[in-house]
């Protein structure tokens, strides 16, 4: 099975289907700044294009051996998740909603064998006229088989509770989801404990001399007072002496994740890419006091310890976040090669 990756990021969901042996031969984004962590870790090629200008004739002129080859072919999509969120929509919000149905019109160009959706939970609570029912729709002209749902990434083997929007769809097969794979009666989750506990301790601000990408965002005098004064093991800012305390907090008791610690042998909360400041959740590290580094943060999405990102702090935890954990696109694509298989037989 022949793949290509649109809106691939980082490359988290080329990583995990190649690691389930689906041959990815492109990744295409319209963000270069991806581009550089993207083919530095894949065979695949980075191809820097938005994807709302891309034709099938443009795929076929680029990649000819997909319309003489007898393997299926899967196009994976991972739209822009801002405009499905509940802030403020901006003019670049309403743009990545229309994006999801250039993806669409590419699918109903070209007509795949497979197509695989990820995003976030909100894309499937959104009313009629919406995007996704527009593009639940194409699928139906074409004639796709098709089934999603909402999936917690921990319940498939990652260290983190992170729920997504997953569907698969299939032009010649029957479909279905992936069993779980981990949870209650099964495996136990992965916790934060597995995941980085074996990483050397490094201060805020600073960066491990051999370990790249093991770098942490630095801290203000005041922050770092916080921290200290935060709990090891999922502790909180409402353990902070009177003078620590920000605040719009003294008036206000929600959002206690925020400034907290991540719990040792609990899976991670949702990385978001803003993964490695305190002060946008609970990504304090469980005892060290500092935020999570890069590298923790990748390999709690799945990422090994040999792939490297590219950009600054801010570009890379932006990567990071925004991408499929491995571990879950390894299972998807598993499973899609497992139907695509009985299929054929």
């Amino acid at each position: 099975m022949k793949a290509i990756d649109f809106f691939c990021g980082a490359g988290g969901l080329t990583r995990g289907l190649s690691l389930a042996g689906i041959d990815v031969i492109a990744g295409i984004d319209i963000d270069s700044k991806c581009g550089q962590t993207y083919a530095f870790n894949n065979t695949a090629e980075f191809w820097n294009a938005d994807v709302a200008s891309i034709t099938k004739q443009d795929i076929i002129n680029r990649y000819p051996d997909l319309t003489t080859s007898n393997e299926s072919i899967l196009f994976a999509g991972c739209a822009p998740c801002q405009p499905f969120s509940k802030q403020r929509r901006s003019r670049k919000d309403e743009y990545d909603r229309k994006i999801l149905l250039q993806f669409g019109r590419i699918i109903e160009e070209f007509k795949p064998s497979w197509v695989l959706v990820e995003n976030v939970p909100g894309i499937s609570h959104a009313n009629k006229d919406t995007p996704i029912n527009e593009f639940l729709n194409i699928l139906g002209s074409c004639k796709y088989n098709f089934v999603k749902s909402i999936l917690n990434a921990k319940e498939y083997g990652v260290p983190q509770n992170r729920y997504r929007f997953v569907l698969i769809a299939s032009r010649n097969c029957e479909v279905s989801l992936p069993l779980k794979t981990h949870g209650h009666g099964l495996r136990a989750f992965k916790t934060v404990r597995d995941t980085i506990s074996k990483y050397p301790p490094i201060a805020a601000g600073h960066a491990h001399p051999t370990l790249l990408n093991h770098v942490s965002a630095s801290l203000s005098d005041l922050n770092h007072k916080r921290m200290i004064n935060t709990p090891p093991d999922g502790g909180d800012r409402r353990c902070w002496p009177e003078k620590l305390v920000l605040r719009c907090h003294k008036s206000y008791k929600g959002h206690t994740d925020v400034y907290g610690r991540m719990f040792w042998d609990k899976p991670a909360p949702t990385l978001t890419s803003k993964c490695i400041s305190i002060s946008n959740g609970r990504f304090g590290h469980p005892v060290q006091n500092r935020a999570i580094s890069l590298r923790e943060a990748a390999a709690l999405q799945g990422f090994p310890d040999n792939y490297i990102f590219f950009g600054s702090l801010q570009s890379i935890a932006r990567q990071i976040g925004n991408s499929v954990p491995v571990q879950l696109a390894k299972i998807l694509g598993q499973h899609i090669v497992a139907l695509d298989v009985d299929c054929s037989v």
